[in-house]
């Protein structure tokens, strides 16, 4: 235990603040299809599908994110809806408390592209109809990195891999670094994601121009919650409200379009008789590519210890003495000399809190001074 202290000055301290980043690919081939669905996980409430990098029963595999399906109550199909109505209100109102919050009346606001963007004629247009795409916490860490997350998926009539599935493909990309993010949402800050055609005859409805940013918006990224809002809209043509042009007959791109059971000329109109898994599925074999970089905070505080020339040349160690005499002085004479093998930070009240040590000893007498940096990170 230590005998003598010294207090820190403010000039000891510092506070540093570092952002590390991790690239996160997730392909179409994981999600689904290495392990013909094994690695995806169905509940009996059917509200949402767990997606695993491994067959989900093996003790190695990894939850890496869930989807779901929310429909507002304010939806032109919500009154249409045949199957779990309740449920897929019930998420979107879930997911809208905890990423939108409240208005002024009480009322739960809805997702909303928002007006101050560059969206130009859907700005301030809300989104009703939405797939969900919240990543585990082993992925997005403790927030995406603005501007990093891109998500590929194909927009073709044909269900499952193979085949015209992925030669029709569109991208969604967040733009949150020309475009910048909103930080109204009480989960955070938040970012806008862009449709831009990435192979194939894919057209939007208001057109598309990258070098001018005028892509359509077709969802929103949350950073620090780690959720994509994808729209609906992304599977439907213009004829039925959504962002894609009615393409030519022979792509087929929406017309027989089999997200899941009912799919016909508007894709997500699916929902109206779809279960929420059978709608999962359908996004799930369509992913072609998700792709983001999270970022990890570390929040450091150095300490710099320093040990002045009168400082700290004697030890408190018992067996620094033998028979009342300095075991390192052969003569009286001889200068005091001590190692340092360790650092301890005390309390206010000499509560030992932390320490560390040193890779080696270090020699301490009254000819030297000594600055050790400690650093303490949370």
């Amino acid at each position: 235990m230590a005998t003598t202290f010294k207090n820190f000055q403010s000039n000891d301290l510092a506070q540093t603040r570092t952002l590390l980043h991790e690239a996160i690919p997730i392909t179409g081939s994981i999600v689904s299809g290495t392990y013909a669905e094994d690695n995806i996980k169905t509940y009996g409430h059917g509200m949402f599908s767990s997606v695993y990098d491994y067959p989900f029963l093996s003790s190695s595999a990894n939850h890496i994110f869930d989807t779901s399906v929310g429909i507002s109550a304010d939806s032109t199909i919500f009154a249409t809806l045949t199957s779990q109505q309740d449920k897929k209100k019930n998420i979107y109102n879930q997911m809208a408390q905890y990423l939108v919050g409240y208005d002024d009346t009480g009322s739960i606001k809805r997702f909303t592209i928002p007006e101050s963007s560059s969206a130009g004629l859907a700005a301030g247009i809300a989104m009703n109809d939405v797939y969900f795409i919240p990543f585990a916490r082993l992925l997005s860490k403790d927030e995406v990195k603005k501007g990093s997350f891109n998500f590929e998926v194909a927009v073709s009539a044909s269900h499952g891999h193979g085949g015209q599935l992925f030669q029709e493909r569109i991208k969604l990309t967040d733009h949150s670094g020309s475009d910048g993010y909103y930080v109204d949402s009480p989960a955070g800050e938040y970012g806008i994601l862009y449709a831009s055609t990435s192979i194939g005859n894919v057209s939007f409805v208001n057109g598309e121009d990258s070098t001018t940013g005028t892509q359509p918006p077709a969802g929103l990224i949350y950073y620090q919650a780690g959720i994509a809002v994808v729209s609906g809209s992304i599977f439907n043509t213009t004829n039925s409200g959504g962002l894609l042009r009615n393409l030519d007959a022979a792509y087929s791109v929406i017309n027989g379009c089999e997200l899941g059971a009912g799919f016909s000329r508007s894709g997500f109109a699916a929902v109206t008789a779809s279960t929420i898994d059978t709608m999962n599925t359908g996004l799930r074999n369509r992913i072609f590519n998700i792709s983001f970089n999270n970022t990890t905070e570390l929040n450091s505080t150095i300490y710099f210890c320093r040990a002045s020339h009168t400082d700290f040349n004697y030890s408190s160690n018992p067996t620094y003495l033998s028979g009342s005499e300095i075991r390192v002085k052969t003569r009286p004479s001889d200068t005091p000399v001590a190692y340092f093998t360790s650092i301890g930070l005390y309390s206010a009240d000499n509560e030992l809190l932390a320490v560390a040590k040193l890779s080696e000893p270090l020699r301490k007498d009254p000819t030297n001074e000594l600055t050790l940096r400690v650093r303490l990170d949370y």
